[in-house]
C-alpha cells in the first residue's frame, strides 16, 4: 500500500528535460561565481564557496525531491536545506583556511540534509507529518541508487563527448574539442547530464526497483560473513587481551567504527523495509542477528580506545569528533541489541521503528554539530594549554604545530598569549611557533629539536668533546632510531663540521657536512646525504668507537679553458 502511494503516479515525461535544464543553469551560475581561472591557482573564498554550495545543493535537492503533487513543498524544503548548507560553509571560512575538524562540520550538515531528505519525501507523500518506515526506507535507498547511477551517467556522457570530439577532429571540425577546453561548457554539461540522469531514473521506477533489489540481495549475502567474523573477533579478545588492539595500530577506533557501519548496512539489507522484504533464509537471518549482537561490544571497545587516547594526550578536535562517532555507534549498538533481546527471531519488528528514531536523532545531532554553537577547537585549546601550563607536558614535547595550525582561531590566540608567558621555555617555544609560515616547517623543526636533544646527549665529538653551538645538531638529518650512533668532527669556533653516522645497527655509514653561513645559521647537505661506499665491513656503532679524523686530500680533475669538466679522479 505504501508503495502505491507514490510509485504508481502518472508519468511525468517533462521531468528529465526540466531537471536537465535546471542542472545546466546551476552549472552556468556556478561558473560565473567561480570564474574561468584555474581552481588551484585561485581557490575560492568563504563567500564563493558558500554560494557554490547553495546553488549546487538547491539544484540537487530539487531534482531529488520534486514531484508535481505538492511541488511547493519540495521547493521550500530544498531552499531551506541549501541555505543551511551555504551558511555553514560561509561560517567555516575559505576551505584553504580550514583548521582541524572543520571538515567534519561540513560533513555533518550534508549528512543532516541527506537524512532529512527521505524523511521529507515520506511526509510529502503522506501530505502530513507522518513518516511510514516503508516509505522512508525506500526513499533513502532510492536516493542512494540514483545518486550513484547519476554520476555514472555523467561519466558516460563525458566519455561519449570526448569520443565525438576526436571523431570530428579527424575531419578538421574542432568545435566540440574546443568546447571541452572551456570551463563553462564542462560545468554546464556536468549539471545538465546529472539532472537528466536523475529525471530519467525517477521516471523509470521499475528499473530503479530492480537495481535496488539486486544491491540489497548482494549486500544481504555478505551479512553472515561479516557477522561470523565479528563474533569470532569478539570471542578471541579474552585470549589476546585488549592491549593487542593498541599495539597493532593507532587506527583502532576507525577500524572498529567502520565495522559498526558495515554491520548496520548489512543487517538492514537482510531485514528490508517490511516483513514482505525480510529474508527468511536462515543463514542470512542469523547473520543479521550476529551483526546486531556484535555492534555494541565493538562500539564499547572503540570508546575505551578513544578514552585512553584522550586520557594520555588530552583533547584535540579530531579526538572530540571521534568521541561523537563513538557515542553514535554506541546508540546504534544499544538499539540493535535491545531489539534483538526483545524480539529474538522477530527482532526486525522492533528494529524498524528504532531505525526511524535513530534517523531523527542522528539528523538533529548532525545539524547541531554543524552549527556554530559548540567549538571543539576552543575546548581542545583550553585542555591542551592547561596540560602545558600545569607541567603535565614539557614545552619541547608539546605539539605546537597542532595548536598553532589545527585548532583554528582559539589555537592561534593561545599561542600568541603563551608567547608572553612568564615561563621562559613556554614563551620561547610559542615565539618559534609564531615565526613559522606553515605547520609542516614547525612540525619538522620540533621533531628535529627532539631528535637533536637525544643525539646531543650521546654524540661523540672529535678530536675532543666540546660544547656544540646552537643550531648545529638541529641542521643535520638525524634518525629517531634508538640504535643510531653518530660522531662529529668539530673544533670550537670552526665554521664547519662533519657528521659520520649510522641510522641503525646494520645501516651503512653516511656523511653530512654542516656549515655556518653569513647570517650565523647552520645549514647542511641533509637532503643529499653522502653515502660511504669504500667501507666494506663496519661493526655496529662504529662512529662511537672508531678512530675518526678529517684530512685534506688532493684530487685530479680535467679542465677545459680553465673550467673543470667531468668527475674528480685519482
Amino acid at each position: 500500500m505504501a508503495e502505491e502511494s507514490y510509485r504508481n503516479r502518472p508519468d511525468w515525461d517533462l521531468r528529465p528535460w526540466l531537471l536537465a535544464g535546471l542542472g545546466a543553469v546551476a552549472g552556468l551560475i556556478i561558473h560565473f561565481i567561480l570564474g574561468d581561472g584555474p581552481f588551484y591557482s585561485n581557490p575560492p573564498g568563504a563567500l564563493k564557496t558558500a554560494s557554490v554550495a547553495f546553488v549546487g545543493s538547491l539544484a540537487v535537492l530539487i531534482a531529488f525531491t520534486l514531484e508535481r503533487e505538492r511541488w511547493q513543498w519540495s521547493v521550500i524544503f530544498s531552499f531551506v536545506a541549501a541555505l543551511a548548507i551555504g551558511l555553514i560553509l560561509y561560517w567555516n571560512g575559505a576551505p584553504d583556511q580550514w583548521s582541524g575538524g572543520d571538515g567534519w562540520r561540513v560533513v555533518c550538515i550534508f549528512l543532516s540534509v541527506a537524512i532529512a531528505a527521505p524523511l521529507f519525501q515520506a511526509a510529502r507523500d503522506q501530505g502530513a507529518r507522518r513518516f511510514p518506515y516503508v516509505d522512508v526506507h525506500d526513499h533513502a535507498l532510492t536516493n542512494v541508487v540514483i545518486w550513484c547511477a547519476g554520476w555514472a551517467f555523467v561519466g558516460i556522457v563525458f566519455l561519449l563527448t570526448l569520443l565525438l570530439s576526436e571523431l570530428f577532429a579527424l575531419i578538421k571540425i574542432t568545435l566540440i574539442k574546443d568546447l571541452l577546453d572551456e570551463n563553462w561548457f564542462i560545468r554546464v554539461l556536468m549539471g545538465a547530464s546529472f539532472g537528466a540522469a536523475i529525471g530519467i531514473l525517477r521516471e523509470q521506477d521499475r528499473i530503479v526497483r530492480v537495481l535496488q533489489r539486486v544491491i540489497v540481495a548482494v549486500l544481504s549475502v555478505l551479512a553472515p560473513v561479516l557477522g561470523a567474523g565479528l563474533l569470532l573477533f569478539l570471542l578471541s579478545l579474552p585470549f589476546t587481551g585488549l592491549s593487542a588492539l593498541w599495539d597493532a595500530t593507532k587506527a583502532t577506533t576507525p577500524i572498529l567504527l567502520s565495522c559498526v557501519i558495515g554491520a548496520v548496512i548489512l543487517a538492514n539489507a537482510v531485514i528490508g523495509n517490511g516483513e514482505e522484504q525480510e529474508s527468511r533464509f536462515p543463514p542470512l537471518r542469523y547473520g543479521a542477528m550476529a551483526l546486531g549482537l556484535a555492534m555494541l561490544p565493538l562500539a564499547v571497545i572503540a570508546a575505551i580506545s578513544t578514552g585512553l587516547r584522550i586520557g594520555q594526550y588530552g583533547f584535540t578536535p579530531d579526538r572530540l569528533w571521534a568521541l561523537v562517532f563513538v557515542i553514535v555507534a554506541c546508540a546504534f549498538g544499544l538499539a540493535y541489541l535491545v531489539s534483538l533481546v526483545r524480539g529474538r527471531h522477530s527482532w526486525a519488528t522492533y528494529l524498524r521503528p528504532a531505525n526511524l528514531n535513530l534517523a531523527f536523532g542522528l539528523c538533529a545531532l548532525a545539524l547541531f554539530l554543524a552549527l556554530p554553537i559548540l567549538s571543539f577547537n576552543a575546548i581542545s585549546t583550553r585542555d591542551q594549554v592547561a596540560r602545558l601550563e600545569s607541567g603535565k607536558i614539557m614545552p619541547e614535547k608539546f605539539d605546537w604545530a597542532a595548536l598553532r595550525y589545527d585548532f583554528g582561531e582559539p589555537g592561534k590566540a593561545a599561542v600568541d598569549r603563551l608567547a608572553r608567558s612568564q615561563t621562559l621555555a613556554i614563551a620561547k617555544a610559542a615565539k618559534t611557533a609564531l615565526a613559522t609560515e606553515n605547520r609542516w616547517d614547525l612540525a619538522e623543526r620540533q621533531t628535529n629539536a627532539v631528535r637533536a636533544e637525544r643525539v646531543r646527549r650521546t654524540i661523540r665529538v672529535v678530536p675532543e668533546q666540546v660544547g656544540l653551538p646552537e643550531g648545529l645538531i638541529e641542521s643535520l638529518n638525524l634518525s629517531a632510531n634508538d640504535e643510531a650512533s653518530y660522531a662529529l668532527s668539530y673544533r670550537r669556533g670552526e665554521r664547519s663540521a662533519v657528521l659520520i653516522g649510522q641510522n641503525c645497527r646494520d645501516c651503512p655509514l653516511n656523511v653530512q657536512v654542516a656549515r655556518l653561513d653569513e647570517k650565523g645559521v647552520w645549514t647542511s647537505n641533509r637532503d643529499g646525504v653522502l653515502a660511504v661506499e669504500h667501507v666494506e665491513k663496519v661493526k655496529p656503532g662504529a662512529p662511537l668507537s672508531a678512530s675518526i679524523e678529517v684530512r685534506e686530500v688532493k684530487r685530479r680533475q680535467a679542465f677545459l679553458d680553465g673550467k673543470p669538466v667531468g668527475d674528480v679522479f685519482e
